[in-house]
């Protein structure tokens, strides 16, 4: 499905956070440690979801406060409270980093099929435009995921 281009940018950081998931599913498969992996969550979360998180819940979002948009908002709450368990623990269970994939990755989905369709047909085009305007300002272009550890390969 085409997006509007005002929510392109967004588009693109989702398609960052699915491969941030399918990295997490390679460590596990691969039994990378621990450590390296709460190590990735770390950098994944400050140099990009956390941004994300708060563009679409700064500028997207209230551009249509329905159960739809709120539902968005709570799963970005488990997401990060699924990282705020993860980074600063000295142990982790591997279920942990399965977990966080499995959320990040539904709610990804969620997003792409329920909400940004929801908000292109309900969002006035001239406002959507101006979203565009301003993401694209914020990101220029997307910054690659540059974890010095690539553990997937």
């Amino acid at each position: 499905m085409k997006r509007h281009k005002g929510i392109q940018p967004l588009s693109r950081y989702h398609h960052a956070g699915l491969l941030f998931c399918w990295k997490i599913r390679q460590g596990i498969e691969k039994n990378v440690s621990a450590q390296r992996l709460r190590l990735y969550v770390k950098h994944f979360w400050e140099g990009h979801l956390q941004v994300h998180f708060k563009e679409e819940e700064s500028m997207l979002f209230p551009l249509l406060k329905d159960d739809i948009t709120e539902q968005a908002i709570r799963e970005h709450g488990y997401v990060e409270r699924l990282i705020g368990m993860i980074v600063p623990a000295t142990e982790n269970e591997m279920g942990q980093f399965k977990e966080l994939a499995d959320a990040l990755d539904n709610h990804i989905r969620f997003e792409e099929r329920v909400v940004f369709p929801h908000i292109e047909r309900e969002v006035p085009e001239e406002t959507l435009a101006a979203l565009g305007d301003r993401l694209s300002q914020l990101h220029g272009i997307l910054e690659q995921d540059n974890s010095p550890d690539t553990f997937w390969v």
